[in-house]
């Protein structure tokens, strides 16, 4: 459920100049008053009933899980202290066909020349974002493909429906 912010008015006494306002988190039922009358008043919320046609529908929904991004959570223990940064040129790669998938977002993690610190024995979580796979894949690589030592690879990573995984690099 979400949770929204709502300006409302603390009535602490009958006088109007005796109201002050106050942020209070919802969802629950905030009663409105008459300003004149200063007496509780009901409101409803009408939703317009709506229908689509199915085969747009169906095309909608087929269009969406097409072009849904594939999102890797990812866990990095320190064993010393040091630097981890992410390369542009990290894919994924499906085994079968070998397409590899751009990163387009990578978040809580710098991406190559700068450095994110993380101090020894703890753990750094970020999270990549990247293109769809091909629907026909199954099992795919996490590459990091890059002009020196120590690039992340993981490899036979199982497809699921939810395209959302969770990696640990080492």
């Amino acid at each position: 459920m979400e949770i929204g912010i709502k300006f409302a008015w603390l009535i602490l006494g009958y006088k109007r100049q005796e109201q002050i306002p106050y942020i209070c988190p919802m969802p629950f039922h905030t009663p409105t008053y008459n300003i004149e009358t200063e007496e509780q008043v009901e409101t409803t919320t009408a939703t317009p009933a709506v229908k689509f046609d199915e085969k747009l529908k169906n095309e909608i929904l087929s269009r969406i899980h097409e072009e849904k991004a594939v999102i890797v959570h990812c866990s990095y223990n320190a064993a010393i202290d040091g630097g981890i940064r992410i390369w542009n040129s990290t894919f994924l790669i499906d085994k079968a066909s070998g397409d590899r998938s751009n990163m387009h977002h990578a978040e809580n993690i710098s991406i190559a020349p700068e450095w994110t610190y993380v101090p020894e024995g703890k753990t750094h979580r970020f999270t990549l974002i990247f293109a769809p796979l091909p629907k026909s894949c199954e099992f795919f690589d996490l590459l990091e493909d890059i002009p020196q030592a120590g690039g992340f690879f993981i490899q036979n990573i199982k497809r699921n429906k939810s395209d959302v995984y969770h990696v640990k690099i080492t």
